[in-house]
């Protein structure tokens, strides 16, 4: 493994966190907030990481952020915002609440498989997690498009483009987890 500088990687911290009621991103695991996880675990990878929020709290940790060029527009109008700022074709996009996420997943799963298609992302082989994946920025202009029609299913969207499902394994599955809701919290 080693940095790529063909790579950028976006963490989507702008959700509005209904179910958790707070920001997910900046709870805490193992006495450190998840997004920081996120980044210790992208940093090996690449050290072209920005935060798409609007929350300044993210500066703290020492990486750009930028703010949805559509707002209230969720994971869509994230990756839209991460792929119109970047600079390279492959992007990491991943959410800020994958705590347990690892360097040795990423590269194994998503940078290896990435090479022949516009998105690649991580499914456990009954759950997909369209937010750990690698995106082209060659597909802008259909994100767009999907947001000026309003159609804002990521995986729907995904399914008319041109994508691989990467299915981990059982030892790695724990890895994906997402924690959403304050019982996810606890069990964490």
């Amino acid at each position: 493994m080693g940095i790529e500088d063909s790579i950028s990687a976006y963490i989507l911290c702008g959700g509005k966190s209904h179910r958790m009621q707070t920001d997910k991103g900046l709870l805490l695991y193992e006495d450190k907030a998840f997004v920081l996880h996120v980044i210790n675990a992208i940093e090996p990878i690449t050290n072209q990481i920005v935060c798409v929020t609007k929350n300044d709290e993210y500066k703290k940790f020492g990486f750009s952020i930028i703010s949805d060029i559509y707002e209230a527009k969720g994971p869509v109008g994230g990756i839209y915002t991460a792929l119109k700022h970047s600079t390279t074709d492959k992007n990491l996009i991943i959410s800020c609440d994958v705590p347990k996420i690892t360097s040795r997943l990423l590269e194994t799963y998503l940078i290896l498989n990435s090479k022949s298609s516009e998105i690649t992302f991580l499914s456990d082989g009954v759950s997909d997690y369209p937010l750990i994946g690698m995106y082209s920025k060659s597909i802008v202009s259909e994100i767009e498009k999907a947001i000026k029609n309003n159609h804002l299913k990521l995986l729907k969207l995904i399914e008319t483009l041109d994508y691989k499902r990467v299915i981990v394994s059982e030892r790695d599955k724990p890895a994906l987890l997402n924690i959403n809701t304050k019982a996810d919290l606890e069990k964490l």
